[in-house]
């Protein structure tokens, strides 16, 4: 068990901010007044309550990260590209004045996705609660992206289906939809020539948006499994004992 403790350590980051301590308290279930000391033996039970809460701290910094004015905009590994066809004819529409156009339509991409993916927020939540200890232990001894991958197998279609509406809402709201018809209008005949299809605007969105949140993830547990722990929640000094 000792082996799983030092791993323990080096998954949980101390990057907790004012306010996240009763988010993750709430999320694990209240503080255990029982909880084991430093001193006590480490059961699988304690270390993967260690592990939810790691998880809950790391998919809550990434939903933050991205989930803010340009949250997608100024980051160039989030960053939404333009559809493939609008892209690569990017250059010759702002040669025949559509430039504004087109940079107006990649912005509202970006904004629709920062709009939508807080409402991730509770999904992850959820399928961190649900983990069993099993689960986090396996997470822990597993690859860096462990943790990420069984978010993509447990919460990836139901993320989909609670983000997509929020991107059409989005989409509608600040006038994408409106910026896309008017550029595929003026694109349409030299897209019809280049073969390039025109996708599903709040498909693409969604999708890009579900892609760079789990990347955002998977970032996030390397750094976490990286780094040692230096500064701990209440909770973490609870189950693991004070650094």
């Amino acid at each position: 068990m000792r082996l799983i403790f030092c791993l323990l350590l080096s998954l949980v980051a101390g990057t907790a901010q004012a306010g996240w301590a009763d988010w993750l308290n709430d999320l694990l279930g209240g503080t255990d007044p029982d909880a084991p000391s430093a001193a006590a033996p480490l059961t699988a039970e304690t270390a993967a309550k260690g592990i939810r809460e790691a998880l809950a701290e790391g998919t809550r910094t990434a939903v933050n990260t991205l989930g803010q004015t340009n949250g997608f905009w100024a980051n160039e590994q989030a960053r939404i590209p333009l559809p493939r066809g609008v892209e690569r004819l990017g250059e010759t529409l702002t040669k025949l004045g559509a430039g504004d156009l087109v940079d107006e339509f990649h912005l509202t991409l970006n904004r629709a996705a920062e709009a939508a993916v807080p409402e991730a927020a509770d999904l992850l939540a959820d399928a961190v609660r649900q983990m069993s200890v099993a689960d986090a232990l396996e997470i822990v001894q597993g690859a860096d992206d462990a943790a990420t991958r069984y978010f993509r197998a447990n919460a990836g279609d139901a993320l989909y289906q609670k983000l997509h509406p929020l991107v059409v809402d989005a989409t509608q709201r600040v006038g994408v939809t409106q910026d896309y018809k008017a550029l595929v209008q003026k694109a349409g005949p030299l897209m019809a020539m280049a073969g390039q299809d025109v996708p599903d605007l709040d498909d693409y969105v969604t999708s890009q948006a579900l892609d760079a949140l789990f990347t955002e993830i998977a970032a996030e547990e390397k750094r976490i499994r990286d780094n040692p722990a230096q500064r701990t929640t209440d909770i973490l000094r609870e189950v693991f004992g004070s650094s």
